[in-house]
């Protein structure tokens, strides 16, 4: 305890009278530097005045500027109140701490605190990140206080019943990726999730992600047109199971059979007016590419027009193959049993780049076809050509150096820059696994240590900037990396009569991640904005441990500036796609918890996925809000 002497005030000269005098430094030195802070961002606040969110967030970023560990350690042996639980109210925080000591120690208080500040008390602070989540993401859909966000796929365009399934089951925003599909599919989703939602009675937001510079491998040289149609057999080469085949009107969008309910091994095409005339028990016969009479048999027809038919010997199908219609006895009408058409022309199986570590590519300017390795004749395996494969942005590699790294395909191919050359940049692979790596179309291409500086929006984003300011409540800003890049954005969405529209910044590159506090207070004073941590392209970008911790510290910078945040990439992946969750993905989304929002990807069973992320989200709530343990009642 503190002693006297002679009346005068108390000489403090225990382990808390220390505390005491470090804490109050430390208030003064974070309010000094929060104000540093705030004076680059001036111009961007109405008359200079900061909000309590900016005045937040820079006192925020000035306290944790400063190795806290051994303070922090300090005040627990002390029994007081940790400073690793105050982002959305800094100095309020530190103030209870301060006030704390100062009763301990018999100290008369310091009224003048913060002065000049309008800083988030407890509950303001709290209550302003809650606020600003009901506007991105609307009202809580019951007592979940985490929103739940899904990307549509592109059947999500006619199929009503799956979007209402979603929203029934807990989707309280659907993702639309302006990477993908058209605006008539566009418009499509849009007027089902606005259907649903009126008949659910609950809201729905939209958000729409601008593509961005996607840098993405190219198209791959398709091989022969030819479909090798093999029905199922046992280990003596029996058939136990015919082929399974969905014919679909030629009309009908890609990929859609499955999406319907119909689960076939192939999907091939018809033209319209014959799909119509096809009925249960016709058959459809034809000579394969080996001269084999083969034939399908229609065993069943949706309510979409989708016919299933079976195929009980293996052929290899060619594009365009005629085929002969044999009308069943039972629907034969006015004695024509017969009919000639001819299957819809498809294209081949995209040819096999297979990568291992030690091999070249060449990613090219040009969008050529991609094609693997060429060796120098019969009698040689010398390489002459390496495989090459065609880069979405060619300005980009122009920007490569080498030694620059290289990562393909979310990290599952590495390389670096071996050379430059006038077709494009010579790789060398680094890492592939031991089995090495197929190379597909449409994979991702990072140049983590490589600054492009491409423009912030590209001539497809404008472009579809139109469509997104009549139709979403949110716009996903892809690869914003500076203040800069959403000043264009903002300047973009006013000239379009949408000032208003909320921005989700993007985070997927490591210079967004530098760059993560200027754009934040950048913008804030100005517009609503969320934050989106992409963990997918950050795990190439930053590395998979890295991320590990950046995606801690984003969602506590977040925090402090009262900015919902989106958790996205990766969320119950495998349950999505396969209908199968594995333990650590249920982890990772239980970790979820803690952001406003939460991200599945499109896949089959999408819907499951919903009704168990809302499950894990509702159970973990009452466990923990942001980084506060809840401490809810054990049942042991």
């Amino acid at each position: 305890m503190p002693h006297t002497q002679g009346g005068e005030t108390p000489v403090v000269t225990d382990e808390l009278g220390h505390l005491l005098a470090e804490m109050s430094a430390l208030r003064e030195s974070v309010i000094a530097g929060a104000a540093t802070r705030l004076q680059r961002y001036a111009a961007h606040y109405p008359d200079g005045a900061f909000n309590d969110s900016a005045v937040n967030l820079a006192h925020y970023l000035s306290l944790r500027s400063q190795d806290l560990r051994p303070l922090q350690e300090r005040l627990a042996r002390a029994g007081l109140s940790s400073l690793g639980r105050g982002e959305p109210h800094v100095i309020a925080n530190l103030e209870r701490v301060i006030g704390l000591l100062r009763r301990a120690v018999g100290v008369a208080g310091d009224e003048e605190g913060a002065a000049g500040f309008n800083t988030a008390s407890q509950a303001a602070g709290s209550g302003m990140l809650e606020r600003y989540t009901d506007r991105l993401f609307g009202a809580r859909n019951g007592g979940r206080r985490v929103r739940i966000m899904v990307t549509l796929p592109t059947e999500a365009a006619w199929d009503y019943a799956q979007v209402k399934a979603l929203v029934d089951h807990g989707m309280d925003c659907a993702r639309i990726n302006c990477a993908h599909d058209e605006p008539a599919l566009w418009e499509g989703m849009v007027k089902h999730v606005r259907r649903a939602a009126a008949e659910v009675g609950r809201d729905c937001k939209i958000l729409m992600d601008l593509a961005g510079h996607k840098l993405r491998t190219g198209p791959l040289r398709a091989g022969p047109a030819v479909k090798r149609i093999k029905p199922q057999k046992d280990n003596c080469g029996r058939v136990v199971a015919p082929a399974q085949i969905a014919f679909v009107p030629e009309s009908m969008p890609a990929g859609s059979a499955a999406t319907l309910g119909v689960v076939a091994s192939h999907v091939l095409r018809l033209p319209d007016a014959e799909q119509r005339r096809l009925e249960v028990g016709d058959c459809l016969e034809f000579h394969d590419a080996r001269q084999k009479t083969r034939h399908f048999e229609i065993v069943d027809k949706t309510e979409s027009g989708v016919l299933l038919a079976h195929c009980a010997k293996t052929a290899y199908l060619m594009s365009g193959t005629p085929l002969t219609w044999r009308r069943s006895q039972s629907a034969a009408h006015n004695g024509a049993r017969t009919r000639q058409l001819a299957l819809c022309e498809f294209t081949g199986q995209p040819v096999e780049i297979k990568l291992c570590a030690g091999d070249h590519l060449l990613l090219t300017r040009v969008a050529v076809p991609g094609e693997p390795a060429q060796a120098g004749g019969a009698e040689t395996e010398q390489i002459w050509r390496p495989a090459h494969i065609s880069c979405s942005v060619p300005e980009a590699l122009g920007r490569l150096a080498p030694g620059d790294p290289v990562w393909i395909d979310d990290g599952r191919l590495g390389a670096v820059v071996e050379a430059l050359t006038e077709e494009g940049a010579l790789l060398r692979v680094t890492q592939a696994g031991p089995k090495g790596v197929k190379l597909l179309a449409e994979k991702g291409l990072n140049f983590p240590e490589t600054r492009l500086d491409l423009p912030s929006l590209s001539e497809q984003d404008l472009g579809d900037l139109d469509f997104v300011c009549q139709h979403a409540d949110m716009v996903g800003f892809s690869f914003v990396e500076t203040m800069e890049d959403m000043d264009n954005l903002m300047s973009a969405l006013a000239a379009r009569g949408a000032p208003e529209l909320p921005i989700i910044a993007k985070i997927e590159t490591k210079r967004a991640v530098a760059n993560l506090p200027e754009i934040i207070l950048g913008s804030i004073g100005r517009h609503a904005v969320g934050v989106m941590i992409a963990r997918g392209d950050l795990a190439v970008e930053l590395g998979s441990v890295r991320l590990a911790e950046i995606q801690e510290e984003i969602l506590w910078l977040c925090e402090a500036a009262h900015v919902p945040v989106i958790w996205a990439t990766g969320v119950l992946e495998s349950l999505a796609k396969k209908g199968i969750s594995s333990r650590p993905e249920i982890t990772d989304a239980a970790m979820g918890v803690r952001a406003e929002c939460v991200m599945l990807n499109k896949g089959p069973y999408v819907v499951d996925a919903v009704k168990v992320l809302s499950n894990i989200l509702v159970r973990m709530q009452a466990h923990q809000k942001k980084k506060i343990s809840r401490l809810r009642a054990l049942h042991w």
